[in-house]
């Protein structure tokens, strides 16, 4: 059985992503056993779709192609975030969110889902795509995440909030159908974090107006604001003490042999060195850990000459 982990930031990640993908496939022996790649997240700015966090300014067509190829040229399908909680119907027929979707249906990519009006719109007009429940939905009652186990998903996102209750995770069905969100960075049984994510799709809404606003002489600078949250300054390592944390050793000595196989990793406007830690800690085996990093700075802060 692979075990399969998904990437953040298909977009602002690319360099690091596709490193890591070219070098599993070169040298495996630096990897834990049966590593695969599975998928990487994210979406292009500014699409008002995207949800879970904010992507800010704008991407050229050719971009767009080049990141979409580079991926699946290597058999890696990129999953568009469309999860923001805030889409009503009217947001729809968006120019560019539709666009993007169009160009990537090939079967291979995937679309991360959460409001049903817009998962209902996915299936109707692009029903080439493989689609995700997402975490945002907050799952945590048994029932109603055993209710979405039997709905007509390629995988769910597990809300964090299961991870390492194992005697629980033991008795759910359909664990090849299960995602595991093993760093968050958000505190256990957050009650604000329904908030963050309306706060997130708000703002999404806002950069989306901004450079595709019809009056733009009418368009000012979108005022700086956040949404109040400690946990936005917090390095990878500082999230290793939550209780939904998951090490390495629980992925391969109790997930694995338990049935799960999808493991996502967190980082979507993280710091490139906080996710290259995380892939070092997560695939990476413990003896060759220092060596590949040196080698992985070195590779990613290269100048052209």
């Amino acid at each position: 059985m692979s075990i399969k982990f998904h990437l953040p930031d298909f977009c602002g990640n690319y360099k690091m992503n596709l490193y890591f993908a070219d070098l599993l496939k070169e040298d495996p022996s630096l990897f834990y056993d049966d590593i695969k790649i599975a998928s990487s997240y994210g979406c292009f700015p500014p699409a008002a779709w995207n949800g879970g966090r904010t992507v800010v300014g704008a991407v050229r067509r050719d971009f767009i192609d080049m990141i979409i190829r580079e991926y699946n040229s290597r058999g890696i399908p990129i999953r568009y975030t469309f999860t923001n909680p805030l889409v009503t119907e009217k947001h729809l027929k968006d120019p560019f969110c539709n666009m993007i979707t169009r160009i990537a249906e090939n079967g291979l990519n995937e679309i991360i889902v959460n409001v049903p009006v817009l998962e209902e719109y996915i299936r109707k007009n692009y029903p080439a795509y493989p689609l995700i429940s997402s975490t945002v939905k907050q799952i945590e009652d048994k029932d109603a995440l055993l209710a979405e186990l039997e709905k007509d998903y390629k995988l769910v996102v597990l809300d964090y909030n299961w991870n390492n209750r194992f005697e629980e995770l033991e008795s759910l069905p359909h664990k090849d159908k299960i995602e595991i969100l093993i760093n968050p960075y958000c505190s256990p049984h957050c009650k604000r974090r329904k908030k963050h994510y309306e706060f997130l799709g708000e703002r999404q809404f806002e950069h989306n107006l901004q450079v595709f606003g019809s009056d733009k002489t009418a368009l000012r600078p979108i005022p700086e604001r956040e949404f109040a949250c400690p946990n936005q300054s917090m390095d990878f390592y500082d999230t290793t003490v939550y209780e939904t944390h998951v090490s390495p050793q629980q992925i391969y000595e109790k997930y694995v042999p338990m049935g799960y196989s999808n493991f996502k990793i967190e980082g979507r406007m993280v710091h490139p060195v906080d996710i290259l830690e995380s892939y070092l800690y997560y695939m990476v085996r413990p003896e060759h850990r220092d060596t590949l990093r040196v080698k992985a700075l070195k590779k990613l802060l290269e100048r052209k000459q």
